[in-house]
Order: structure tokens, then C-alpha cells, then sequence
């Protein structure tokens, strides 16, 4: 199993235009990060969590020819607004994208994305498949999928826990039932956006406590903001086990 970190920043990311501090100034790649979304392939299955903006650039950087499934966390801009790129997998692979999402997230695609389920046939036009989940686990190929239901701020939004690995972000909230699903998990992504505190997303701090509580062998931050300072400052002062991801970080198990 392999999961790649396609994007690990935010909105709020690097670079933003005209910033002067910093991390947005910084030279170090790992200070550069896209919209948060990630890969995740067995031998026989490859799945995308979310498709932000920056999606399309995504999957060419890490040469992602087929694609079985998009998989969505929740129904915000930044994780859903580059799903029109799926028609080049549509073109490549002659089919239709399945697309997995709460009812909510399925109605947040339709208005989005009107002209894909409009009754004229318009050659080009995206082909989706959408398929409504709930917090029931689910399969896509030869892979089992468990969401996590966790709150971002008011918004209910999906975690995902498949095997030894689970995939975090945009939460602030996990209650005691979803960190059960948790237990005995190896590899944990988890979104941490800045020291600061926030109204929908984990802080450093609070992050670094939520993940020392689940106990992974080894815990990535991601959705990180430029406002959590520059990455090579920042890890020294994450504990042991505990590390920032990056864009293009694979790992393997």
C-alpha cells in the first residue's frame, strides 16, 4: 500500500500573492504546498481523497495514469473545486468517475457542477458517478473504507480509515465513538494549520495532543498554513513520531 501526499497546504497556503513574510518568500520546496488531497493505491486500486484546485496539476506531478474512485472529505471550494478534471480519466480509461460523498456533498457537486447532470448530452462534459455513502464502511476494489465522521467548526465532514492508515483534515472536533475507529491505527494523517488557534480547524497544539492520545506509530500534519512558519523551524519542535508532510511525500507499508 502507498499513500501519496498530492497536496498538504491550504487556501490560506503557499505562495500567497503579494505576502512578504517568510514562509511565502522561502526557497525551501517543502515551504510550497497546493491544496491538500491525497493518493492512496494498492496493487490493484487508486483512490484520490478530494479534488481542490490545484487537483489536475496534482495527479500530473505524480503521474497518476489511472484513477478508480475520488473519495471527498467534505463539500468545501478547496476540496472540490478541480473535480471537472476527471473528464481526462474519462477520456483515458472510457468510463465514468465513481465519486463517493455524504448527501450533502452529492448536492454541494450538483449545483456546483449543473451543466455535468444538465439532460443535454454536451460532448466533453465530465461523466460522474455519483455514489452517497454514510458512516457505514464501504469498498472500492480491493479496498475497505471506514469514515470517520469528525466536525469542521458547524460542518460534519468524513474522515477515512482504510487498514493501518487513516486520512484527517479540516476537523476540529473528533468525538470518543469516531476515535475508536482509530484504535490501533499505524499511520494517521491529522490537519494542523497554524499555532493559533482556529474556529474549524486543529491547531499545532492541539493536533500534536490529539495525536499523542491515538498513539500512531507515526502521525503527518497537513492542511498547514503559511501562518504556521517555516517548515524547517517548525518540525524541531515536533515530539518524536510526529512530522509535517509535504507535497510529493510517499509512504509505503
Amino acid at each position: 500500500m502507498e499513500f501519496i501526499f498530492a497536496g498538504t497546504g491550504t487556501s490560506q497556503g503557499v505562495p500567497v500573492i503579494g505576502c512578504e513574510c517568510e514562509v511565502c518568500q522561502s526557497k525551501d520546496p517543502y515551504d510550497k504546498r497546493l491544496r491538500t488531497a491525497g493518493v492512496l493505491r494498492s496493487e490493484k486500486t487508486t483512490i484520490c481523497f478530494d479534488a481542490g484546485p490545484d487537483f489536475r496539476q496534482q495527479m500530473l506531478r505524480e503521474e497518476i495514469k489511472v484513477l478508480d474512485a475520488v473519495v471527498f472529505t467534505h463539500q468545501h471550494k478547496d476540496h472540490t473545486a478541480g473535480l471537472d478534471d476527471v473528464r481526462a480519466y474519462n477520456f483515458r480509461l472510457k468510463r465514468d468517475m465513481p465519486v463517493y460523498g455524504t448527501t450533502a456533498v452529492l448536492e454541494h457537486l450538483k449545483r456546483e457542477y449543473y451543466y455535468i447532470f444538465e439532460q443535454s448530452d454536451y460532448p466533453g462534459v465530465p461523466k460522474l458517478d455519483l455514489r452517497e455513502i454514510d458512516s457505514a464502511s464501504f469498498r472500492i476494489g480491493d479496498l475497505e473504507l471506514l469514515p470517520i465522521p469528525l466536525m469542521h467548526g458547524p460542518m460534519p465532514v468524513f474522515g477515512y480509515r482504510i487498514g493501518d492508515f487513516a486520512y484527517i483534515t479540516d476537523a476540529n472536533y473528533i468525538s470518543d465513538a469516531s476515535r475508536e475507529r482509530l484504535d490501533g491505527v499505524r499511520y494517521l494523517t491529522l490537519n494542523a494549520l497554524r499555532k493559533a488557534k482556529h474556529h474549524s480547524h486543529f491547531n499545532l497544539e492541539e493536533a500534536i495532543q490529539l495525536a499523542q492520545e491515538i498513539g500512531a506509530e507515526q502521525t503527518y500534519f497537513l492542511h498547514i498554513s503559511h501562518l504556521m512558519g517555516k517548515h524547517a523551524d517548525v518540525s524541531k519542535e515536533l515530539p518524536s513520531g510526529i512530522q509535517f508532510a509535504y507535497d510529493g511525500l510517499r509512504i509505503s507499508w
